[in-house]
């Protein structure tokens, strides 16, 4: 039997070991390039999330402007870009390697470009090309990422925070009414009862919400500006503490300050509780006839089907084309409108207790609050959507109601 001899074994391990460095070297190459690939594709995630929550956002405040929207989301985009994390993904982009699209849809799922009115946002990058490294050893010279992000309004919230510290009466007769007795985008007037009296049940009339260590009427006028933010659970069992005590004054004090009004201890605190964008009101104020309990403009009773002084939708309207009385950051979006908590008052009083929650409204502020004696009166409509912060749940819903502004699982998205 024949043997090998040493010389030739030590050959044949030279062999051996020149295939294992390769092996080794192959996937250390391999770990390397991936791991740069996948480095940039979250950096680029998150400047298309950032892009997308930003356009949503803007969609929400400007009443669906789609071109306001865009381009916010271009601008995010090149700003986040341009970080000095992200040197590749700017290089990529400024030399048009890189492109950026931006979708609108009414829906989530399905996902339809170009429907309105527009809710929901998607920012597309594609063809991020990143030079190959150690991997063009087995021929790959480059490697292309992409990312995708969608973002709209949330569904129903299980918990809603920074809401108006003043719970409405509402009829729960019909839980399916998202209204709650109210006729959306209709003049209404909210009043206080007076100080001590009987709470009158029904829509039209609050309370406030205790507030926690509540030292009275400087807690109040400071809640009722934008101080507020304590959290509701939005479930059947939830309840809303109320406050008794007249504060009107300092309620009316703080709810003005949202129309750009600062009066008593809050003058001078306009960095502090910015006005809304836009503080247009009516011209004669609104007033109020307890007689016939009716809303009087000019004298005469509101039409609700033919308004003619600053409303909802108007103020919608100076929105969409970003007519702003006051500009941001001096102005602040959404500050007329109001997510309330609604209660079923049946058998309540006006002082401390508890009333039952029947869930959240948005009310917009027609006007400044007026002071009568010891009622203030709000007017405003209660319309179908405003953004609040809280605990959203998975999947979106329709229906008027607060909101936040979350990302979603792209419908479409294709891994790249």
């Amino acid at each position: 039997m024949k043997t090998i001899a040493p010389q030739r074994q030590r050959g044949i391990v030279v062999i051996l070991v020149t295939i294992g460095l390769v092996a080794l070297l192959a996937t250390a190459a391999l770990a390397l390039d991936g791991a740069h690939g996948m480095i940039n594709k979250t950096r680029l995630q998150n400047v298309v999330d950032a892009a997308a929550l930003s356009a949503a956002k803007t969609l929400d405040q400007t009443n669906g402007d789609a071109d306001a929207a865009r381009t916010e989301a271009l601008a995010m985009f090149a700003d986040n870009a341009g970080a000095l994390s992200n040197a590749e993904i700017q290089s990529s982009y400024t030399t048009g390697d890189l492109t950026v699209s931006v979708q609108f849809s009414t829906t989530l799922e399905p996902f339809v470009p170009g429907t309105v009115p527009a809710q929901f946002v998607r920012v597309i990058a594609s063809n991020l090309r990143l030079p190959g490294w150690f991997v063009r050893v087995v021929g790959v010279t480059e490697k292309v990422v992409g990312a995708t992000a969608v973002a709209g309004p949330s569904p129903t919230l299980g918990q809603v925070c920074n809401v108006a510290p003043m719970m409405v009466c509402g009829d729960p007769s019909d839980p399916t009414d998202p209204y709650f007795g109210y006729t959306p985008n209709e003049p209404e007037i909210l009043k206080t009862a007076s100080s001590g009296g009987d709470f009158e049940v029904g829509p039209g009339n609050f309370q406030l919400v205790r507030l926690d260590g509540s030292a009275g009427g400087a807690d109040i006028r400071r809640a009722l500006a934008g101080d507020y933010d304590a959290c509701v659970d939005n479930s059947d069992e939830a309840v809303i503490e109320t406050e008794p005590g007249n504060t009107v004054g300092p309620l009316v004090q703080g709810i003005n300050t949202r129309l750009g009004i600062y009066e008593g201890p809050l003058a001078g605190s306009q960095s502090q509780y910015p006005p809304d964008v836009i503080i247009e009101q009516p011209d004669p104020l609104l007033t109020y006839d307890a007689g016939s309990d009716a809303i009087l403009y000019q004298g005469n009773p509101v039409d609700p089907d033919a308004i003619t002084f600053f409303d909802y939708q108007e103020y919608e309207a100076r929105l969409t084309t970003s007519s702003f009385d006051r500009e941001p950051p001096i102005g602040q979006f959404g500050r007329r409108i109001l997510a309330m908590p609604v209660g079923n008052c049946d058998g309540t009083t006006n002082g401390q207790g508890q009333v039952p929650l029947l869930g959240f409204a948005c009310f917009y502020l027609i006007q400044e609050a007026i002071q009568k004696g010891n009622e203030s009166h709000v007017y405003g409509q209660f319309v179908g959507n405003c953004e609040v912060t809280g605990r959203p749940g998975p999947e979106p819903v329709t229906g008027p109601g607060p909101h936040i502004i979350q990302l979603y699982k792209d419908p479409d998205a294709v891994p790249s």
